[in-house]
């Protein structure tokens, strides 16, 4: 049975959330994904080779906001504390009362993987909002019984797919869990109706990957591959398990698990949990696509450590919350100076690559600068290209930048010969020789602090390349890549 929502006690916990996270939003810069975001959402279209259409349509609106970076870190920071609401939210359907809400909040406030994620602007945070808030539609839904309740699920399932496409994944585990263990809904015009309402909203960017030869299937096959398939993305199961979920927090979402296997209502969300992390799994995913599944599992396990209500409990798990918050505050934050978070990067590389790329692009600039206007700039990767567009203008950088990674492989071949090329990037020679007889480096891509960011961890690098093999148009299918 469902309990009021203790929104004041559970809006406090989002407030310390916001406080923290936005004193440091923007203190080292850009991510290179926000660049790539911003700049596909300048060139609108139902889909991109590595993503539905809603994101880059967003960022660009937010990165056109006064602020420069602010209005994008802003709106991570605002689905993350949705996400923290909603887990509450969801507390409060499993029957916790304040104190279980205020776990399961603080929780979600405090688990690394969240904490991470909620860094900066893209399709994950985004991802994980739409998560919580179809869990959250679900379950009202099915307490309800009407078939009104189930079209806000359709609506939000179905705007979710525009954002990611690991969407399908818990779209695929309610499927499941409804019918093992709620088939009587299954009888109801709502479920299908809702599911008719997601359709609909995900026609468009089908429509666009079909036209552009399963881009997005192509590109899962590729980040699957990378991964090393089920075998890499099953030995990454453990950093969803207990890294990513905050190891002071394990029992918590153990209990979780518990509960849910032990209370009938429930267990179709169980069913979803285990189904969406063993799609997760066997596609090859990444270890936090499944990330979102903690929310049951937190909202949970709050619940049974409510009903348990031990004195060390009542001490331990503010202790558990506040431990986890404070060690994904170190590695999923720009806190620390920017050579300790270089040596945090196996861990967690996304902080180090918001620091230093207007240095990055003052060394591309001093590079250029010898060099008559007209020659191009071509970047091996949409990280590259994004900061050279973005920061170029403003550090005396007025230079055509392409690049072939990934949706800009659809936006050239450029017209013309490239006679004369500034190639910049974590090129190799013998590739650049490919397409250009005379390949000369004229400087290695370097970084101030001791920071070690993806372009100098694989010696990153400027290159004069001349005398091409090609035009642009016979040399482009050999520089295209996804990746």
């Amino acid at each position: 049975m469902r309990t009021p929502v203790a929104w004041w006690p559970v809006l406090t916990v989002a407030a310390v959330a916001a406080g923290i996270h936005l004193a440091v939003a923007t203190r080292y810069g850009w991510h290179r994904d926000e660049f790539y975001y911003v700049i596909c959402g300048r060139h609108p279209d139902w889909g991109y080779v590595d993503q539905p259409p809603l994101a880059p349509l967003l960022a660009r609106l937010l990165a056109a906001m006064p602020g420069g970076l602010f209005p994008l870190r802003a709106a991570a920071v605002a689905a993350q504390l949705g996400c923290v609401l909603l887990t509450a939210a969801l507390a409060a359907e499993f029957g916790g009362r304040r104190r279980a809400q205020l776990i399961a909040a603080g929780s979600v406030a405090a688990a690394p993987g969240f904490v991470a994620s909620s860094l900066l602007f893209g399709t994950t945070v985004l991802d994980q909002l739409v998560w919580a808030v179809v869990l959250v539609l679900v379950v009202r839904a099915l307490r309800l019984g009407t078939v009104r309740a189930w079209l806000p699920a359709g609506v939000a399932a179905g705007i979710g797919l525009e954002i990611k496409d690991t969407v399908a994944v818990l779209i695929l585990g309610i499927a499941v869990g409804l019918m093992l263990f709620r088939r009587s809904a299954l009888r109801t015009p709502g479920p299908w109706l809702a599911a008719g309402v997601t359709v609909l909203f995900a026609v468009p960017n089908l429509v666009w990957d079909a036209r552009h030869q399963w881009a997005n299937l192509r590109m899962a096959e590729t980040l699957s591959r990378n991964q090393g398939g089920f075998l890499g993305a099953a030995a990454h199961l453990p950093i969803l398990l207990f890294l990513l979920a905050g190891p002071p927090l394990v029992a918590l979402w153990i209990a979780g698990v518990r509960r849910l296997g032990a209370t009938t209502g429930h267990r179709w969300v169980l069913a979803t949990v285990v189904t969406a992390v063993a799609l997760c799994t066997a596609g090859g995913g990444k270890s936090y696509y499944a990330l979102p599944v903690l929310f049951a599992l937190f909202a949970s396990g709050a619940v049974a450590v409510e009903q348990a209500a031990t004195a060390r409990g009542r001490v331990g798990w503010p202790l558990a919350v506040g431990l986890s918050g404070l060690v994904a505050v170190l590695i999923g934050l720009p806190v620390l100076p920017p050579h300790t978070a270089a040596a945090l990067r196996p861990i967690d590389p996304q902080v180090v690559e918001t620091y230093g790329w207007p240095d990055f692009v003052d060394q591309v600039a001093a590079a250029a600068a010898p060099l008559p206007p007209d020659v191009p700039i071509f970047t091996s990767n949409y990280g590259e290209a994004g900061a050279l567009t973005t920061f170029g203008p403003s550090h005396g950088l007025h230079r055509p930048v392409y690049s072939a990674h990934n949706n800009y492989l659809l936006w050239g071949p450029p017209p013309g010969t490239p006679d004369t090329v500034l190639c910049v990037g974590e090129w190799k020679p013998p590739l650049l020789q490919r397409f250009w007889s005379q390949v000369s480096e004229l400087a290695p891509i370097t970084a101030g602090d001791g920071v070690t960011d993806e372009e100098t961890a694989a010696h990153a690098a400027i290159y004069l390349c001349e005398r091409p093999r090609g035009t642009w148009a016979e040399l482009w299918p050999g520089l295209r890549h996804l990746d």
